[in-house]
């Protein structure tokens, strides 16, 4: 029986939701950032946690300067 990454308790089949090729508990499938639950096939991974595609995974980690895409003044990074 596959293992949540999330909680690490069983995922039986009645309650799993693939995302990344790992199975998860549909109330464990949320972003680390925000605590949102993410739709199917719209999570993104880094270091093994969860994040919702826009804004938190692109904010994070997305490239420097876009802040994802916000356009406000004083938003992009200036190395």
């Amino acid at each position: 029986m596959p293992k949540c990454p999330t909680c690490g308790k069983e995922v039986y089949f009645a309650e799993k939701l693939v995302s990344n090729g790992k199975d998860y508990h549909k109330a464990c499938h949320k972003c680390a950032r925000c605590n949102k639950s993410i739709a199917a096939g719209s999570a993104c991974e880094h270091a093994d946690k969860l994040y919702c595609q826009n804004p938190c995974y692109a904010t994070l980690f997305g490239p420097g300067g876009t802040r994802a895409g916000s356009g406000t003044a004083g938003s992009a990074k200036y190395d």
